[in-house]
């Protein structure tokens, strides 16, 4: 399977290709708007790899380019570029499933917020961007960017996916359950999208408060 990590150069798209590219062989594409920061980003989480035992094959190109012929593409960007990144690679989604991480936030001095968008969570401006013949499908929202980051914290989390797509959300579930460590849970469709994306602005605000907890997650019993 190849993957497109649109916007790959940040610490989500850094954290699973470097999972995707140790635990599986599937195909890593980094995208970004640079394409020679995407380059530069496939030739470090290469040799960060190699130097742990593990040969593969990352590329890097241009957003447009790395969403051509993927199979599932990843926005991993924040929540306002979201619908630019989407609408520069709509033309190359050709039986693509679309997956969304991203989550609206904002800060004050009481630390910080879920922010939805009008629509009632950003995955839904992520659904409305995308063409029709595209399924949407949100994970991977609640993981520790230094954790998923630093292959050597080994982890015990969950991630809620969401989509109203079944066999586009089963694909997605398949991909994060060969993450070593992370156990997909299927958490109904779209509209559910808001309870999950609310979560991650409460488990930053617990790592900023509680020594110790710096790489939380979320695990259900």
């Amino acid at each position: 399977m190849r993957i497109a990590l649109l916007g790959g150069t940040g610490d989500i798209g850094k954290g699973l290709a470097l999972r995707w590219g140790r635990d599986t062989d599937h195909g890593i594409v980094l995208g970004s708007r640079d394409p020679e920061k995407a380059r530069s980003a496939a030739d470090e989480y290469e040799a960060t790899l190699e130097s742990r035992g593990v040969e593969t094959k990352i590329t890097g190109f241009v957003n447009e380019m790395a969403a051509d012929r993927a199979d599932v593409a990843v926005l991993a960007v924040p929540a306002y570029h979201l619908t630019d990144t989407v609408e520069t690679v709509a033309a190359k989604l050709d039986d693509t499933v679309l997956v969304t991480p991203a989550v609206g936030m904002k800060r004050d001095e009481e630390g910080f917020h879920y922010n939805p968008p009008p629509g009632g969570s950003v995955s839904s401006l992520a659904a409305d961007a995308a063409p029709d013949d595209v399924p949407v499908v949100g994970a991977f929202h609640n993981l520790a960017a230094g954790g998923l980051t630093d292959l050597d914290t080994e982890f015990d989390w969950d991630t809620p996916v969401f989509g109203d797509d079944e066999d586009a959300k089963a694909t997605v579930m398949e991909l994060a359950d060969e993450i070593e460590g992370l156990r997909p849970l299927d958490v109904g469709g779209l509209a559910n999208a808001s309870e999950v994306e609310a979560l991650t602005p409460l488990l930053i605000n617990l790592a900023s408060q509680n020594d110790g907890l710096h790489d939380l997650g979320v695990k259900f019993w």
